[in-house]
């Protein structure tokens, strides 16, 4: 049984929010995919902050027109689950990792920034850490420079010391 006009206007409304907040959209074929299987990725979407959603192709059309991923209407043809997140990186990654252990995911396109991806697109973009790994990693560095000039002071003053009490 189909939606009624205001049962797909209140998808497309849904749908165009996320679409409003985001930085990427990934779309993959879900085809001969188990319930459970998809019960998984949904849920390892929804830990990522990424919204997933299975819909007709003619309402995500809708929900991205007139927005920065209007380009992708072209990609969207067959049965598509749709990952939107506000992050650059979540949705290209959730996708991508799931895809690696079941085959029958098949990504096959993304947008970000107005910029439409294929698949190998968003496999690279996958590979790239998120923000908070970022953050993460620059934290790092940021520690281990801190500790470094932390112990050249103290050396420092330990020669100054050692030299003082000599004289």
């Amino acid at each position: 049984m189909g939606l009624n006009l205001q049962e797909k206007q209140a998808v497309v409304a849904e749908v165009s929010a996320q679409v409003a907040q985001a930085q990427t959209i990934v779309l993959a074929e879900y085809r001969g995919i188990a319930v459970s299987d998809i019960t998984k990725l949904r849920a390892n979407a929804r830990k990522s902050g990424v919204y997933m959603h299975v819909l007709k192709n003619t309402l995500a059309r809708r929900a991205v027109m007139d927005t920065p991923f209007a380009a992708l209407a072209d990609k969207m043809v067959g049965p598509l689950i749709y990952s939107i997140s506000p992050d650059a990186v979540s949705a290209a990654k959730v996708v991508h990792d799931f895809a690696k252990s079941n085959a029958k995911l098949v990504i096959t396109a993304g947008c970000m920034s107005g910029t439409v991806m294929t698949a190998d697109d968003v496999k690279v973009l996958a590979a790239t850490p998120s923000r908070d790994e970022l953050i993460a990693m620059l934290m790092g560095t940021m520690l281990a420079t801190t500790s470094t000039f932390v112990r050249g002071l103290a050396a420092v003053r330990d020669k100054k010391e050692a030299e003082a009490a000599s004289a």
